[in-house]
């Protein structure tokens, strides 16, 4: 499947700029299943300052805004052509060692609520993929899919608390239950080809635990599925803060809004 993704990111400021600069993780992995046809980067009121892969093999671009700027805006397109690998995408890369991904972080931090999920999850005799489908729905039961009611702060355990989140809450459970069972886990941000629309509000998020024999396998937890062809992988890390599409700092005025157009649908190949 090839999918052509469209995804802007507008900044305005209450005042002229006098220094800003962006952290882009936007740039699809080519990896097993996923492979990028092509992708361009455009800015405006910004330039380019370099760009290097991360510990995690994602593609990192830093960008700073030019002095005086009011507006930010940061365009990406491209196509990627993906392929059915039932979630699987192998064995682990990366800088980091694969036991980096059994250590908890302030967002993944395994409480009194990530234990009671554990002990309520079903262990598969049929091996440890469907255990890890099974705690996914366990999440998904206990956690209803609303937005609004956290943020990128919320960790795991206030997300269980609440009762209510969004895939990167059901991303961050997920991940601090596996390694609370031992099993690596990280998480994953990119995009996602909806079924009843095009356009769309935000990128997606979901999780990766490292199973014996297959390496990493996918688990979209708010759709209960592994990921498919509609998914594109674009960064990965031990939980949002190493995965963020983007982050930043600037000096000389607050950010007035941050609006984000994003478009993925399939590509028609002619024949």
């Amino acid at each position: 499947m090839r999918l052509a993704i469209r995804h802007t990111t507008r900044y305005r400021y209450a005042a002229p700029i006098v220094h800003g600069l962006q952290r882009l993780r936007l740039t699809p992995k080519e990896t097993q299943g996923q492979r990028i046809i092509n992708w361009t980067m455009e800015y405006e009121g910004a330039h380019e300052q370099l760009s290097y892969d991360d510990q995690n093999f994602n593609h990192v671009t830093l960008v700073a805004a030019d002095e005086g700027a009011s507006e930010v805006v940061v365009t990406c397109r491209g196509t990627v052509e993906t392929e059915d690998n039932a979630g699987v995408i192998g064995l682990h890369a990366g800088h980091l060692p694969l036991w980096a991904f059994l250590a908890e972080t302030p967002l993944t931090s395994a409480g009194n609520g990530v234990r009671e999920l554990i002990a309520e999850v079903e262990r598969s005799e049929e091996g440890m993929v469907e255990t890890l489908h099974n705690l996914s729905t366990r999440i998904r039961d206990a956690v209803e899919y609303k937005t609004g009611t956290t943020n990128i702060a919320t960790t795991a355990e206030e997300a269980i608390a609440h009762g209510y989140g969004v895939c990167q809450d059901h991303a961050h459970i997920f991940i601090a239950a596996a390694r609370a069972l031992e099993i690596p886990a990280r998480y994953v941000s990119g995009y996602l080809m909806m079924d009843d629309r095009v356009e769309q509000e935000a990128t997606h998020a979901w999780a990766e635990a490292y199973v014996q024999n297959l390496g990493w396998v996918g688990f979209d937890i708010s759709n209960g599925i592994s990921p498919d062809p509609r998914y594109v992988r674009v960064a990965t890390g031990r939980d949002y803060r190493d995965a963020a599409p983007i982050t930043g700092i600037s000096y000389g005025a607050a950010t007035e809004n941050l609006h984000v157009d994003l478009a993925v649908e399939q590509q028609v190949q002619e024949q």
